[in-house]
This record gives C-alpha cells, structure tokens and sequence, in this order.
C-alpha cells in the first residue's frame, strides 16, 4: 500500500475530528491488521473503486459511537438510534471526501460509496488479499476511532 494513498486519511481524520469533536486528537501509532478482523462494535465504512479498490473503516466502541454522536449534535445519546447512526455516517463521509479531495489533486481519480453503518458484537470483517493499516485516533473523555484503510492499485 503506498503512503501517497495513507496520508490524506490520516490528515483529513485528524482535522475533521479535532473541528467536529472539539477536542485534542491524538494520532497512536501506525500498524497493519491481518486481512481478516474483528470489528469494535460499531463500524462505518466507504467503498473505493477507480484508480485504486478497497475501503476505508472508521471503527469504534458503542460507548464512543454515542460520544462521537452526542458531542457532533449537541445532546446525550444513550442508544444507537437512526440520528446517532446517520451521524457516525456523516462523520465517515465527511473524513473520506476530504482525503479524496487530496488524492484527486495528486492525480488520483477513483469514486466513493455512501458509509454503510455495521453495528453488533462478534463481528468480523474480511478484505481478501489487502492487508489493512490502522491508523487510532484518541479522542481524549470521547474514546478511540481506529481508521482501517485497506486499498491497492487496481490490476
């Protein structure tokens, strides 16, 4: 996986979330995940096609997903419910447009699916023949956003 296709996630990640959270983002160190995974809990993920394939997960617990939720809407959320997941989405969406802007501007030209949202225990998620990089965002009171990013070139 090149570094070209890593770094505008990382950046856009972290402005995004210390803009929407207002709060201090701290990026933990880079690690690969095998091609099979299991998921924290609640997960939103954007599909990539063009120039490159693969996607791009933001993982997280329940607890921060109702943290990330509450503090982007200004209210408590004690369930996942459709406003707390449309927002996990958003914040999704937001992140991964902001880093497929960068990647056109470096000549890069592939499109997005709209998040899915996949929430429940003991769930797994397989990228055949892709090793994933993880990229943990700690957010402090609000909890651990990981951003899995597992994308090759298109052969």
């Amino acid at each position: 996986m090149r570094v070209e296709y890593i770094n505008p996630f990382v950046e856009a990640a972290f402005t995004v979330l210390k803009e929407v959270m207002n709060v201090d983002v701290k990026r933990g160190d880079l690690y690969l995940k095998s091609t099979t995974m299991a998921i924290q809990g609640v997960a939103a993920m954007v599909g990539l096609a063009g120039d490159v394939e693969g996607r791009v997960l933001f993982d997280m617990t329940k607890e921060t997903a109702l943290n990330v939720a509450g503090a982007m809407n200004g209210e408590r959320f004690n369930d996942l419910d459709e406003l707390a997941k449309a927002t996990i989405q958003e914040l999704a969406n937001m992140i991964t447009a902001q880093a497929v802007t960068k990647l056109h501007a470096l000549g890069f030209k592939f499109d997005l699916t709209p998040p899915a949202l996949f929430s429940g225990e003991n769930m797994e998620i397989s990228t055949r023949e892709v090793e994933a990089l993880i990229v943990p965002m700690d957010l402090g009171e609000t909890g651990k956003i990981e951003i899995n990013v597992a994308i090759r070139e298109r052969v």
